[in-house]
């Protein structure tokens, strides 16, 4: 018997084992730090997860995909990089009862395109031998003349410092902003070079007293041979603005716009925000779970406590404009 073509495929697909159930990930997280949680999500549900590390150019990588994208999450730190790819309309919106029950309203999207699992605080790394924990409460502080010459910092460009002037707007307008970031920039003890932890080196080096960086970066340092001392030899200290809390920035997911398993993707979206993974990824992370119940870890506890700035992020995130060019008017890395 002669097979049409249609019926050879139909025969080939019976005779095909069903592929196992699974979720595909594009993350800007390395799978490594990722693997705790994936790990915990298969031997919950059997559902197999498969991390794709992208560096850069997520956004550009999902819209040249279109609607052959093999992904059905983003993975991703800083609301920046979540409201890019909403901007970019590769995400889609969710509806969860169990996402907004365990995702606090600041940190998802009001229009549920993306949820926040963990967040970390913007602090200040203050040297034990030379700075008094009282002398910095408020980061408004650290325009005064009086740290001229003591501060370090990363890029004014980065991200991380992007998102901390948009909060600075929205608490206090932009000709505040720009002056606060104009004595910022006065107070520096050297040329904005390195990330965070490059920072609390220098402290330890004696080159600055103070600088600006993620909680998590703590973890790290301590639990890194080479960089224990550096760590050991500053302060963790929580500013916050006035009238404001402390401000933070979050780890979160959203699911692509294409997303060929999105049954499977909402299930991860939300085992994500369950006491249990939260408090695996806080832990995997050094950062703090956002889900009603759950406590970060023990060494993330013993740096102290801190009020959260209240703003939804996604107000931040639409004044990542204003911020990008002040810092670009004030020559903040010049």
């Amino acid at each position: 018997m002669r097979l049409t073509t249609t019926t050879a495929l139909a025969l080939v697909a019976l005779a095909t084992p069903a592929l196992a159930e699974e979720v595909n990930l594009y993350s800007y997280r390395q799978p490594e730090l990722l693997q705790p949680l994936t790990d915990a999500f298969t031997e919950a549900t059997g559902i197999e997860v498969n991390v794709a590390y992208i560096d850069k150019g997520l956004e550009e990588r999902l819209v040249a995909e279109g609607d052959r994208s093999p992904a059905d999450l983003i993975f991703t730190v800083d609301i920046s990089r979540l409201a890019s790819a909403v901007d970019a309309g590769v995400t889609q919106p969710v509806q969860s009862d169990v996402l907004e029950a365990n995702v606090p309203a600041q940190y998802r999207d009001p229009d549920g395109q993306w949820f926040g699992l963990t967040t970390r605080a913007r602090i200040v790394y203050a040297s034990k031998d030379r700075v008094d924990p009282s002398e910095i409460t408020t980061y408004e502080d650290l325009a005064d003349p009086k740290w001229e010459g003591r501060i370090c910092s990363r890029s004014g460009m980065h991200d991380y410092n992007i998102a901390l002037v948009t909060a600075m707007i929205h608490h206090h307008g932009e000709e505040y902003a720009k002056t606060w970031i104009e004595g910022l920039k006065n107070n520096l003890a050297r040329k904005p070079q390195g990330n965070d932890r490059a920072q609390v080196k220098a402290i330890w080096a004696g080159e600055c007293d103070i600088s600006l960086g993620n909680t998590y970066y703590m973890g790290q340092m301590l639990n890194d041979p080479e960089q224990v001392e550096w760590a050991n030899s500053v302060n963790v200290l929580f500013p916050v603005f006035e009238g404001g809390g402390t401000h933070v920035n979050i780890s979160g997911v959203a699911m692509t716009k294409a997303a060929p398993n999105r049954e499977n993707a909402l299930k991860m979206m939300e085992f994500l925000t369950t006491p249990e993974a939260q408090e695996v990824y806080a832990h995997a992370n050094y950062e703090y779970p956002i889900a009603p119940g759950t406590e970060a870890d023990d060494l993330v506890k013993g740096w102290g406590s801190f009020t959260a700035d209240d703003v939804n992020l996604m107000t931040l995130a639409a004044l990542r404009g204003d911020a990008l060019r002040l810092m670009e008017e004030v020559d903040f890395d010049g």
